[in-house]
């Protein structure tokens, strides 16, 4: 016999690491019948031939990972299907393994599922932040259609963040803050309980080693102190629920090491003994009733603390999570939160979505829980839908990620669920998308109250709507919900599209009387082949997209009309000689004033009028065609557009006023004044006795001169109005002098197009 055969090999010792790891996962497997173990060990075999000779960074072989994978989802009770993927999540990505292969081999289920689960590497994005991006929404996607993806990429998170000490220092703080941010909010909008609090730790111990283990020094010293007080209110617990006929557990728990740390840094508690409620005590009984009726116990035993009871059993958490929620005073002053809830809630609690193939597991006909979680999940289809950038999608996400909740209810007694912050205009998105889009106002418990008001737990609110109200783009600033951001964003863009495209139509069709073609042809009309020769030089979907794109500046109307009336030139359209010497080069005869685009206040998104210097009718003003930004109006004045008529002159164009704007415009005043009494109320007074409308003031810093300038924006129709409300102003005797605030004088020369 040769002696040396006894001793093993690397490789040998990693055949038998595996082999060992493999055998655990088949202990976790008792749920599962015969013939789905077969088909685990199916999946195992090609997994482990796909990752033949890959090692983790431990040096131990890759299969490891996908086998731990594996064994978390069989704690969680998952079906043959989620553990065959589990096994193979990597495959496609890793191992260049082909979806095809996989729908062969183990069906079309288990292929979707590890496709949901695969990045996109392949795909090359400008940025690292929108590659992360668009490889979430993809998982999300998968996810919203079986939950499965998701339970198995936390399971996937939850190994790599065990083992994270294997991996490059360098990248512990980012996989960290990633996990804080998505990963563990995710595990808790889904009621993974036990893995939420394991991926917080974990990250923040490896996010913020230090800080991690002073707080850890800290609590283990302080825990000895705190022991015998939470072993006697257990005692003293059990004995209460025996006394009333109660069975249940009752065992102590403790708040995580970054739960502490949040709320040390959330309520500027620096000190860790002012952090009270640290220890707490789950009581686990038989039923709903039973909740009730322990909750009262637990209140004729110790002092209930005002404000810090909440009912989660009548209003439910979005991801199905029950329990009655408790501080009470125990021991020396001591407070300790309780939990109560019923077995059932319990599994829920700690398994969340998961619970529904624990309980298929148990009772196969049950469906307690297969609902739980899926009315975010169904919302993550809306916001992909309105939502065209994938870093927009992720924001959206991010923030119904949050795991603070209020509830609020409609007047007919309606609960909905919201985010911390939410506000009224959160709510009517939530309520309905239509009433959203309708808001005007709102009443909270029959207060009238402004869309901005943030909601509070137990408010009634009532949304006040109107038939011609639009989303106002203020809103993005104060809506908490990734559902309300989605659907303002998704109707603006619509609003500002079909804007912009009517502006884009009018801009080319004057380009195109430049190059001699008195009107654009139909896109579907005898010209249809060009346009789509057009269509393919712009790199344009349509006719439509082309035209707003121009609308918005990112094409050159007079670039484009070349091209286009090159291209109609060879279709046989030729241009009129007579109408391009007319429009180029002969003055401009009010018949012909159709080619300047004509601005009355009424066209929407496309054109905005340029905070510098606040045109109003009757002032000169040009058109400067921003990129991306539509037609952006200035001033002949204005030393902003003399600065980008340097840098980007091809971009200016003729505009005009129309001889009747349908609104009032703003435009800034400075009014210096002696300081006095009341000055401030007759100024405003004599605003309005001049029918203007104030949009926003300021004051000067030197409140305490004789002298002080006020500043106004105020809403005129025209110059003529103007000169109305300065002489209003002039005719009071404090007032030293009103003047409009106007860029330096100095007209911008447009030049005429070749």
């Amino acid at each position: 016999m040769n002696g040396s055969s006894s001793v093993p090999t690397p490789q040998t010792a990693a055949a038998h690491a595996t082999a060992a790891s493999f055998a655990a996962l088949t202990a976790e497997l008792g749920y599962l019948s015969a013939s789905d173990v077969e088909n685990v060990r199916r999946a195992y075999r090609f997994a482990d031939e796909a990752h033949l000779g890959q090692l983790r960074k431990n040096g131990d072989p890759y299969i490891t990972h996908p086998i731990a994978v594996a064994a978390q989802c069989a704690q969680w009770k998952l079906d043959v299907q989620a553990l065959m993927a589990a096994l193979m999540h990597d495959a496609m990505e890793d191992c260049g393994i082909k979806k095809e292969d996989l729908i062969e081999r183990f069906g079309l289920p288990v292929a979707e599922l590890v496709d949901g689960l695969t990045k996109l590497e392949k795909l090359e994005f400008h940025t690292k932040e929108q590659n992360q991006a668009e490889s979430f929404r993809k998982m999300l996607l998968a996810m919203s259609k079986d939950v499965r993806v998701i339970l198995i990429k936390i399971a996937d998170r939850l190994h790599n963040m065990r083992t994270m000490g294997d991996m490059p220092r360098s990248k512990w703080a980012r996989i960290s803050q990633e996990t804080l941010d998505i990963y563990a909010p995710m595990a808790h909008r889904l009621g993974l309980n036990v893995a939420f609090r394991e991926l917080q730790d974990l990250a923040f111990k490896h996010r913020y080693p230090w800080r991690y283990a002073v707080l850890q020094k800290a609590v283990e010293r302080s825990r000895s102190s705190r022991r015998d007080v939470i072993q006697q209110v257990i005692a003293e617990t059990k004995h209460a629920l025996q006394t009333h006929g109660l069975q249940g557990q009752v065992q102590g728990r403790e708040k995580t090491l970054y739960s502490i740390y949040r709320k040390m840094r959330g309520k500027d508690r620096p000190d860790l003994h002012e952090v009270h409620d640290r220890y707490g005590v789950r009581i686990v009984v038989s039923n709903t009733i039973e909740c009730y009726t322990g909750l009262g116990v637990l209140h004729q035993m110790y002092k209930p603390i005002p404000g810090k009871f909440k009912d989660y059993i009548a209003l439910p958490k979005d991801n199905g999570y029950q329990s009655l929620h408790t501080v009470l005073k125990g021991p020396f002053s001591a407070d300790i939160e309780f939990q109560v809830r019923s077995t059932a809630m319990n599994v829920v609690a700690e398994s969340g979505v998961a619970a529904h193939w624990l309980y298929k597991a148990s009772s196969p006909d049950s469906d307690t829980a297969q609902r739980l979680g899926t009315k975010w999940l169904q919302s993550l289809l809306e916001i992909q839908q309105e939502t065209r950038e994938s870093t927009d999608f992720l924001h959206n996400v991010r923030v119904d990620l949050m795991p603070d909740a209020v509830y609020v209810s409609t007047p007919k007694g309606r609960v909905i669920s919201l985010p911390q912050g939410a506000t009224a205009v959160d709510f009517a998105y939530a309520v309905h998308s239509d009433i959203g889009n309708k808001a005007v106002g709102a009443t909270v418990n029959n207060e009238r109250v402004p869309l901005r008001t943030e909601l509070k737990s137990g408010d009634t609110v009532d949304i006040l709507t109107a038939s011609a109200q639009r989303p106002d783009p203020a809103w993005l600033g104060f809506v908490r919900t990734g559902r309300a951001r989605s659907k303002i964003r998704h109707h603006l863009k619509t609003l500002a599209q079909a804007d912009a495209r009517a502006l884009g139509e009018k801009i080319f069709a004057y380009a195109l009387r430049m190059e001699g073609i008195a009107r654009m042809p139909a896109p579907d009309g005898d010209y249809r082949s060009s346009w789509g020769k057009l269509l393919r030089f712009t790199n344009s979907r349509t006719a439509g997209d082309l035209l707003a794109d121009i609308g918005m500046g990112k094409h050159i109307a007079s670039m484009v009309a070349k091209k286009f009336a090159s291209l109609l030139g060879e279709a046989g359209l030729k241009p009129d000689v007579v109408l391009m010497s007319m429009e180029r080069y002969l003055p401009r005869p009010d018949a012909l004033s159709q080619g300047v685009i004509s601005l009355d206040g009424s066209e929407g998104a496309s054109v905005q009028y340029a905070s510098c210097c606040h045109p109003i009718p009757g002032d000169r003003i040009v058109g400067y065609l921003g990129r991306g930004d539509g037609l952006i109006v200035h001033t002949e004045d204005c030393a902003l557009g003399k600065r980008l008529l340097l840098k980007d002159r091809e971009h200016f164009m003729e505009v005009e006023w129309a001889e009747d704007p349908t609104r009032p415009f703003d435009v800034a005043l400075l009014v210096t004044v002696e300081n006095g009494r009341g000055v401030l109320g007759r100024v405003t007074s004599a605003l309005a006795d001049a029918e203007t409308d104030i949009t926003h003031f300021g004051m000067g810093e030197e409140r305490a001169q004789h002298l002080m300038d006020l500043r106004f924006s105020v809403a005129v129709d025209n110059r003529v109005h103007l000169a109305h409300v300065l002489r209003a102003l002039k005719r009071l005797p404090m007032v030293h002098k009103a003047q409009r605030v106007r860029p330096h004088k100095k007209p911008l020369k447009i030049p005429k197009t070749d």
